[in-house]
């Protein structure tokens, strides 16, 4: 997995990360902006991040039904988690849900969407984790909708203060990678 991961690490460099002044969603000022999205939905991203996350919840012994977060930046690493899930070897499966920023207006007004069963339990997926504020937004629906969570995993944390937040309320976090070991290979 270690190839893997260097590969992982050289994509979100040459792909997600910039360099300049930046807003980012928490409001805070950065001269980094991660758009984890420019990996984490390309064929590459999706092959390295779903078995490398898979292996990261399974080395930390959550045993998870689902996994997902508010979207968008959680669900293709919440899909490539579920499909790498299913890959011959793989164990246990693991079913990829989303948790939308407010429930329909229409339909059945659901907030969180795919195959969630309350009483699962779950991995909240995070995409770039600043301040820990949609991971948490996303364990609250998910808790209010009767679900177990095992914790966070975070493909890209910050530090800056995120992950001790989401550590505060109790939940353990994970991530595939740090901000700093991105900068390294800018």
């Amino acid at each position: 997995m270690f190839g893997q991961h260097d590969t992982l690490l050289d994509l979100l460099a040459r792909r997600s990360a910039k360099r300049g002044e930046f807003t980012l969603s928490s409001g805070k000022r950065s001269t980094l902006y991660i758009d984890a999205r420019l990996t984490t939905m390309s064929p590459e991203g999706l092959a390295l991040i779903g078995p490398l996350a898979l292996g990261a919840i399974r080395g930390a012994k959550w045993d998870v039904d689902s996994a997902g977060g508010l979207t968008l930046g959680a669900d293709p690493i919440a899909y490539a988690i579920a499909y790498a899930s299913a890959l011959p070897g793989a164990g246990p499966l693991v079913r990829a849900f989303t948790v939308r920023k407010e429930a329909k207006a229409h339909g059945t007004g659901k907030l969180i969407e795919g195959p969630y069963n309350a009483g699962d339990h779950v991995v909240i997926v995070e995409d770039v984790i600043t301040t820990g504020g949609s991971a948490l937004r996303a364990a609250e629906a998910v808790k209010n909708a009767g679900g177990r969570i095992s914790g966070v995993l975070a493909l890209v944390d910050r530090e800056e203060g995120g992950r001790e937040a989401i550590e505060a309320t109790g939940l353990a976090v994970l991530s595939l990678t740090r901000a700093a070991d991105i900068i390294q290979r800018l």
